[in-house]
C-alpha cells in the first residue's frame, strides 16, 4: 500500500525580511482558547517570527526563518496540539466550512427530535405519582429513552467529542472536554440509575445539553460565514486572465502573473478589469463602488485611472497596467481584510487567559463539589448529579463568545461601512479616541484637482490645451482633461522635464506648464493667486497670444462639512497638521469650522505636535494619507488612512478607508466604541453568570437539564449582545454587494 505524503515545503512562499511565509487551513478551531493554543505552540519553534489564527476563515498564517524550521515541523507541531492542517485554497476551505456547518445542522435536528421525545417520556415518569405508574412501566420508559439517547448522544455530540478526544491526546484541555464529561456522566449515571431501578434518570439532560450546545454553535459558524462572505465576494471580484495586447497589435489571452507594469490590455464591454492602469484610448462606463462605494456607473476615458475588480460597461478599453497581480488596490483590500477578525486587543488577551485558567477551574470544582457531598453524608449519586450540574453550568463557553462574536460582527460592519482594519486592537484604541489631527491634502480633500474657474466650451485655446494634456500623466494636466472632454491627443508632443509639453498647431507653438515655462509675469501670478489662494497654477500659450493661467484645487470631500461638524458636537477636539501652504490651509480650516491649524510642517513637526498632546493625555486620531503623514500615523494612538494613499502610509495606518467621502471616519469612530461596550458587557455577562450560578449548582438547587439550559442560555446572550451591534445599523451599502438591488447593469458583448 502506497503511503501519500504531502510535500509541504511546496506551499511555502518568500516572506519578508529574508523569511517565508505559509498559509494553512486548521481543522478543530472552535474558540479564541484555539487560536491562542496554536500561536503558543507554534512559536516555542525555533526560528517562528509570526504565527496568526484567524478564527473567522480558520486560517493561520506563518512566518518564521526557513534554516531554522521546516514547514514539515510546523505541520508536525500542529498535529502534536491536536488540530489537522491542510494547504490553505479558499474554494476547498468554503467546502470545509459548508460541511461543517451541515454536520452541526444534521446534528442539531437529530438531538432536538430525540430531546423532545425523551422528554414526553420523561414527562410521564415525573407527573405519576407511585400509585399511578409501576416500576415496571417507568423502567420501561426509562429504557426507550435510553435506546434513543444513546444513540443520539453518539451521533449530535460528534463535534464536542472529536475536539475533546483531540485535545486530551495533545495533553491538553479545551472547552469541550468538560461538556463530553459531563453528557458521558450524565448518560452513564442514567444508565446505572435505570439498572437499578430508580426514579430518576437524566437522559434528556445530557441530550438536551448537546441541543442548545449545538445551537450556540451554529449560530456562531453561520455569523462567521457570514464575515467570510465578504473576502469571498472580494475573491469573486478578481480576475485570473488578462487580454494582453502585442507591439504588434494581436491580442492574447494571457495568466495575470504574467502581466507586467508598462503592458497594455484590453478590456471589453461587460468584463472586470484585471488590472490598475490609466485609460490609453476608448470611452465606457464602469461600476467603481469597490473603490468608492458609490453603485452610480462612473463615465471613463482616455488619461483616467481604473481599478482592478471594477466592471467595466459596453465600451472597449485600452489600459496602461500600473499594477497587475498582487500588487492592485484589490489586493490590498483583500489583505486588509484578512486582519479584520484577528484582534488580539487587551480584551482578547483577558479573555483568553481567563478560558485557560477555565478548564482546571471547571474540572476542580466539580471534583470538590463530589468530594464535598460525599463527606456530608450524601451519597455517592446524588452527589454525582450535583457535580454533573457543576461540570456542565461552569462550561466557559460564554466567555470563550464574548470578544470573538463581537469583534466578527463589528469588523462585519466597518467593512460595509468601507473601513478595513489593519491592527487587530484597532476597534479598542479607536474607542479610546478624544482628538482628531487630519492632514489636509487628500485627506480632508480629493486626491484629484479641479479647475476653481468655469471655462468656455467654444475657447479653442483651452480645447487645444486639452488636447495636449492627454500626452502628461501630471494630476493638472489630468484634471484639465476632464474638465475639457478632450479625447483626441494632438501628435509630435515633446516634453520639456519639470517644466510642461509644447507642440506645433497649424504652424503655432502651444505650450502648456508651469508658469515660468510659459513666460507668465510674476504680476500676473500674483493677481490670480489673489482671487484663488492656496491655488496651484497651469499656464497655456499658444503662439504670442497673452499667456492664460488656470487655477486648480483639490477641492474638499462631499460630505467633509457635515462630518467635521458632527465630530465637533461628539465632543472631539479636531486639528489640521498638513504640509500645505498657509493660505490654502488656512481656508480649508475656515470652510470647515476648525479652529487650530497649522501649515507647512514638515513630519518631524507633526510627531512633534503629537508627542506635546499625548503629554497632555489625549488619545489622538492621526487621519493622513502623504509620505511626509506616515512617521504621524505610525506614531499616534490610533490611525486611519484612505484608499488613495501611498502605500508607506496605509501600511503604517491601523485601518483604511473607502471612497470618496469622509464619513468612514466617523463611523469607525462610532461602531468602535459601540463594539467597546459591547465586549465589556459581554465579559460582565460572563463573569455574573457564573457568580450566580456556581454557588447554586453547587448548592444542589440545580438539575443536569437546568444547567445545560442555562450555560446555553449564557452563550446565546453574549451572541445575541454581539449582534445588536448589526441590528441597531441601518444597513449601509457595501463597497462589494453583489449584484446591487436596483442598480443598472451594463450591457454585454
Amino acid at each position: 500500500m502506497t503511503v501519500h505524503q504531502r510535500d509541504w515545503q511546496a506551499f511555502v512562499t518568500p516572506g519578508k525580511d529574508g523569511g517565508v511565509h505559509m498559509d494553512l487551513a486548521v481543522d478543530g478551531i472552535t474558540c479564541a482558547a484555539c487560536m491562542g493554543e496554536i500561536e503558543r505552540g507554534l512559536k516555542r519553534l525555533p526560528g517562528i517570527r509570526t504565527a496568526r489564527v484567524n478564527l473567522t476563515s480558520q486560517r493561520l498564517a506563518v512566518d518564521w526563518a526557513e534554516d531554522l524550521t521546516g514547514a514539515d515541523e510546523i505541520v508536525a507541531e500542529l498535529a502534536r496540539l491536536g488540530y489537522t492542517a491542510h494547504p490553505f485554497d479558499p474554494a476547498s476551505q468554503k467546502e470545509r466550512q459548508d460541511k461543517t456547518g451541515k454536520e452541526l445542522l444534521r446534528s442539531l435536528a437529530v438531538a432536538g427530535f430525540a430531546g423532545m421525545n425523551i422528554m414526553l417520556l420523561s414527562v410521564s415518569v415525573w407527573s405519576g405519582n407511585a400509585t399511578d405508574i409501576t416500576p415496571e412501566t417507568r423502567d420501561f420508559f426509562h429504557w426507550i429513552s435510553a435506546l434513543i439517547a444513546l444513540p443520539t448522544v453518539a451521533y449530535a455530540g460528534r463535534p464536542f467529542i472529536r475536539s475533546a478526544v483531540n485535545a486530551l491526546a495533545a495533553g491538553r484541555l479545551n472547552m469541550d472536554v468538560p461538556i463530553v464529561i459531563g453528557v458521558v456522566l450524565a448518560v452513564a449515571l442514567s444508565v446505572i440509575q435505570t439498572m437499578q431501578h430508580q426514579h430518576h434518570a437524566y437522559f434528556e439532560s445530557a441530550v438536551m445539553l448537546l441541543f442548545f450546545l449545538l445551537v450556540g454553535r451554529y449560530l456562531d459558524h453561520n455569523m462567521r460565514g457570514r464575515t467570510r462572505s465578504f473576502a469571498e465576494n472580494i475573491a469573486a471580484l478578481k480576475a485570473e486572465v488578462a487580454a494582453r495586447i502585442g507591439p504588434d497589435g494581436t491580442v492574447r489571452e494571457v495568466p495575470l502573473s504574467k502581466v507586467a507594469t508598462g503592458d497594455l490590455v484590453l478590456v471589453s464591454g461587460g468584463e472586470r478589469v484585471p488590472v490598475d492602469g490609466v485609460v490609453e484610448t476608448g470611452i465606457s462606463e464602469i461600476d467603481q463602488s469597490l473603490v468608492t462605494g458609490e453603485s452610480v456607473l462612473v463615465p471613463v476615458k482616455p488619461g483616467q485611472r481604473v481599478y482592478a475588480g471594477t466592471l467595466n460597461g459596453a465600451g472597449a478599453l485600452q489600459v496602461r497596467v500600473e499594477a497587475a497581480s498582487g500588487a492592485t488596490l484589490l489586493d490590498e483590500v483583500n489583505r486588509l481584510l484578512e486582519t479584520a477578525s484577528q484582534a488580539k486587543s487587551k480584551y482578547v488577551r483577558i479573555a483568553d487567559r481567563a478560558a485557560r485558567l477555565y478548564a482546571p477551574l471547571v474540572h476542580g470544582a466539580a471534583a470538590l463539589t463530589f468530594l464535598g457531598w460525599l463527606m456530608a453524608g450524601l451519597g455517592w449519586q446524588p452527589a454525582l448529579v450535583i457535580s454533573i450540574s457543576v461540570l456542565i453550568i461552569t462550561c466557559p463557553c460564554a466567555l470563550g463568545l464574548a470578544v470573538p462574536a463581537v469583534q466578527v460582527v463589528a469588523s462585519g460592519q466597518l467593512f460595509r461601512c468601507g473601513v478595513l482594519l489593519n491592527s487587530g486592537d484597532a476597534i479598542e484604541r479607536l474607542s479610546d479616541v478624544d482628538t482628531i489631527l487630519f492632514d489636509k491634502t487628500g485627506t480632508l480633500t480629493l486626491a484629484e484637482p479641479e479647475l476653481c474657474t468655469a471655462i468656455d466650451p467654444e475657447d479653442e485655446t483651452i480645447a487645444l490645451a486639452g488636447r495636449l494634456a492627454l500626452a502628461s500623466r501630471h494630476p493638472l494636466s489630468a484634471a484639465l482633461v476632464k474638465a475639457t472632454g478632450a479625447l483626441k491627443p494632438l501628435p509630435d508632443v515633446s516634453e520639456v522635464s519639470g517644466s510642461g509639453l509644447e507642440t506645433t498647431v497649424e504652424g503655432v507653438v502651444l505650450k502648456l506648464g508651469s508658469a515660468l515655462f510659459c513666460g507668465a509675469s510674476s504680476e500676473q501670478i500674483e493677481r490670480v493667486l489673489q482671487d484663488n489662494p492656496g491655488a496651484s497654477l497651469l499656464a497655456i500659450r499658444l503662439g504670442e497670444q497673452p499667456v492664460r493661467l488656470l487655477p486648480f484645487r483639490q477641492s474638499l470631500r462631499p460630505d467633509a462639512r457635515r462630518v467635521v461638524e458632527s465630530l465637533k458636537d461628539e465632543g472631539y477636539r479636531l486639528e489640521i497638521l498638513s504640509g500645505d501652504t498657509v493660505p490654502s490651509v488656512a481656508l480649508c480650516a475656515g470652510t470647515l469650522g476648525i479652529e487650530e491649524w497649522q501649515a507647512g510642517m514638515k513630519p518631524a513637526q507633526k510627531i512633534a505636535r503629537l508627542e506635546a498632546l499625548q503629554k497632555e493625555g489625549r488619545k489622538v486620531l492621526m487621519v493622513g494619507d502623504g509620505l511626509n503623514d506616515a512617521p504621524a500615523l505610525a506614531g499616534a494612538h490610533v490611525s486611519l488612512s484612505p484608499v488613495s494613499a501611498v502605500h508607506l502610509s496605509q501600511a503604517a495606518a491601523d485601518a483604511v478607508f473607502l471612497g470618496d467621502k469622509l464619513q468612514p471616519v466617523a463611523d469607525a469612530l462610532r461602531l468602535s466604541k459601540k463594539a467597546r461596550a459591547a465586549i465589556e458587557q459581554n465579559l460582565w455577562i460572563s463573569a455574573l453568570y457564573n457568580v450566580i450560578a456556581v454557588p447554586v449548582a453547587v448548592a444542589g438547587f440545580v438539575t443536569p437539564l437546568m444547567a445545560a439550559v442555562a450555560m446555553s442560555a449564557s452563550s446565546l446572550a453574549v451572541t445575541a449582545n454581539a449582534l445588536k451591534l448589526r441590528w441597531g445599523e441601518s444597513r449601509p451599502s457595501s463597497p462589494i454587494d453583489e449584484p446591487r438591488r436596483g442598480q443598472r447593469q451594463p450591457a454585454r458583448g
